[in-house]
């Protein structure tokens, strides 16, 4: 009987709560793959790209790219860009026969994210080759409401950018070489 009574309460609660939690979502992670054909054989293609200390080297908006510890995992690579501004990466997974590498940087630095993760990989098509450059990430607002430099279409946009200039970049030099 008791139950009974209550039963409107419980109803109420159930259904503000339910409620409550679909209108206050945060931030979801977000994804960039981007890929480009290059005019080059793959083995050319990961002797630009392979070093992960390299990144200075093909990617136009990078001043300096050190690596601690080399193409090691745990390397950590300190990024300065030509414009200001600077990222720290580690190197999470290393594979030169695969030609790949994963890399994460939990504060985005520079760019408008937070958790970021990434895996750059070359495959051979023929004579010529094929990179992708992915990359999964939330935003660097972590609560709702973001201002516009801080939500999610700034930071597909910024991720988008880097990927598409480093890119085709790279696709300059390694079909010039």
């Amino acid at each position: 009987m008791i139950a009974g009574r209550f039963r409107w309460l419980i109803a109420l609660l159930l259904s503000t709560g339910l409620m409550g939690a679909a209108q206050a979502h945060g931030p979801t992670r977000q994804k960039v793959v981007e890929r480009i054909s290059i005019d080059a054989p793959a083995a050319k293609v990961w002797q630009v790209i392979g070093d992960f200390a390299a990144l200075k080297d093909w990617h136009p908006a990078v001043a300096e790219s050190p690596a601690d510890k080399g193409n090691e995992e745990g390397s950590v690579r300190q990024i300065k860009l030509k414009g200001g501004g600077a990222l720290t990466e580690s190197l999470e997974s290393y594979d030169a026969k695969a030609m790949k590498y994963s890399y994460r940087a939990k504060d985005g630095g520079a760019l408008p994210v937070t958790n970021y993760t990434s895996t750059i990989t070359v495959k051979a098509e023929g004579d010529k080759s094929v990179v992708e450059w992915r990359g999964a990430f939330y935003r660097a607002f972590p609560n709702n409401d973001p201002p516009p430099d801080k939500n999610d279409e700034a930071a597909v946009a910024a991720i988008t950018g880097v990927y598409k200039s480093g890119l085709a970049n790279l696709k300059t030099i390694a079909e010039r070489k």
